[in-house]
């Protein structure tokens, strides 16, 4: 059984939101603050308190550091990566703060033209910042989820004040992140700075589908809000979780995707391997080659993409930017996805990713060569104990 956390983003989004919303449905507050103590920082304290946004209760997550912090936030990337990859948080939560981190340090370095490695985390670098994240990824390990996914994020408009000045609403990180996860998001009339790049970083790095998606189809059983620190009088300026068991899709009408192709005729190899990348990091389910010959003769390829109906301008159009065809078809059809949860096993000292489903258990390859190339073992041995260590 697959348990997955889908987040209502239309008040915005933020890391406390996200925590708090997910303590109010039920995470557990000590193994938030024992992940936050794992990482051997001081000058912090965390409370949960209910409150009512515009007449709805939530939790509030009251996240005190000391004034030194607050004066001087920021902090390189590096430092912050090792921080958490040295800690003695849990694997799973580890894995998910180093990834968000990770993305957060792209971005930023982007934005100023300098490495991941060396780029200064302002805002995002605070110790505030850095209990969100690894709070967040505590509190979904405390509630067994598996899949997270999030609806479309609403921002803001105007300008907001940050470390370097007046910068438009949204901040920089956060359009660049929208940007890069191809993450569905709208307009909210208002100045305030909805969505953070904490917590747009923490929805669009962790989700396990196409950013921006309806709920999926769940047995819930719970639900609940996080607030933010405003009360604004004409909306909750709250993130909302639901929480459930993933419904079967064995049986019955399957789901609705959409199947684009096009034929390639003066396309190489790498171009084509390209494509297939850029096509999955648009979105795409799957994406994929098929050698065919054309008139004449002439030897040729056909690139498919699966996607999802919600992806279909993205996807098209990448398909068509990285394949240079002047046209593409498109097939609707049903898929019939196998649930399936997302593990790390350790194996000679190695975290190596698994999917585990009930008919099977798929080893992250990437992960398992490293290994191998580590121990000097074989890749398949190394496949063979991800695959006995997995909990199935």
């Amino acid at each position: 059984m697959t348990t997955a956390a889908w987040f209502q983003c239309s008040a915005g989004v933020a890391g406390d939101m996200t925590m708090a919303a997910l303590v109010d449905a039920g995470a557990d507050q000590f193994s938030i603050i024992n992940a936050v103590h794992s990482l051997n920082i001081d000058g912090w304290a965390i409370t949960f308190e209910a409150v009512q946004r515009c007449g709805v209760r939530s939790t509030w997550a009251n996240v005190v550091v000391d004034d030194h912090d607050h004066a001087h936030p920021h902090r390189p990337a590096r430092h912050i990566l090792d921080l958490i990859g040295s800690s003695d948080l849990s694997s799973l939560t580890r894995e998910r703060a180093l990834k968000v981190y990770q993305t957060l340090a792209e971005v930023e370095g982007a934005i100023h033209g300098v490495s991941p490695d060396d780029v200064e985390l302002h805002e995002v670098g605070a110790i505030d910042s850095i209990i969100d994240v690894v709070g967040s990824c505590a509190a979904l390990e405390s509630l067994d989820i598996d899949q997270i996914s999030h609806s479309p994020i609403g921002v803001g408009h105007g300008t907001v004040s940050t470390a370097h000045g007046q910068f438009p609403n949204p901040v920089p990180a956060v359009s660049r992140l929208l940007a890069m996860q191809h993450a569905a998001s709208f307009g909210v009339d208002t100045t305030m700075e909805l969505a953070t790049p904490t917590g747009v970083a923490l929805m669009t790095v962790l989700s396990s589908s196409p950013s921006g998606t309806a709920m999926p189809a769940m047995d819930l059983h719970a639900v609940g809000f996080g607030a933010g620190t405003a009360d604004v009088p004409s909306r909750p300026n709250v993130v909302q979780v639901v929480i459930g068991n993933l419904a079967e899709q064995t049986d019955g009408p399957g789901q609705m995707a959409i199947e684009l192709s096009v034929n390639v005729d003066d396309a190489t190899g790498e171009v084509l391997a390209d494509a297939i990348e850029q096509l999955l990091t648009a979105g795409a389910f799957d994406a994929w080659i098929t050698p065919i010959v054309m008139k004449k003769g002439r030897p040729a390829f056909t690139v498919h993409a699966l996607c999802d109906a919600a992806r279909l301008d993205v996807v098209r159009t990448t398909m068509i930017t990285h394949t240079g065809s002047l046209g593409i078809r498109a097939t609707e059809v049903q898929r019939w996805p196998q649930q399936r949860s997302e593990q790390v096993v350790i194996v000679e000292g190695h975290e190596i990713r698994v999917k585990v489903a009930e008919h099977r258990v798929k080893v992250e390859f990437d992960d398992a060569k490293a290994v191998a190339a580590a121990t000097g073992r074989p890749v398949r041995h190394i496949i063979a104990m991800a695959e006995q260590l997995a909990d199935r």
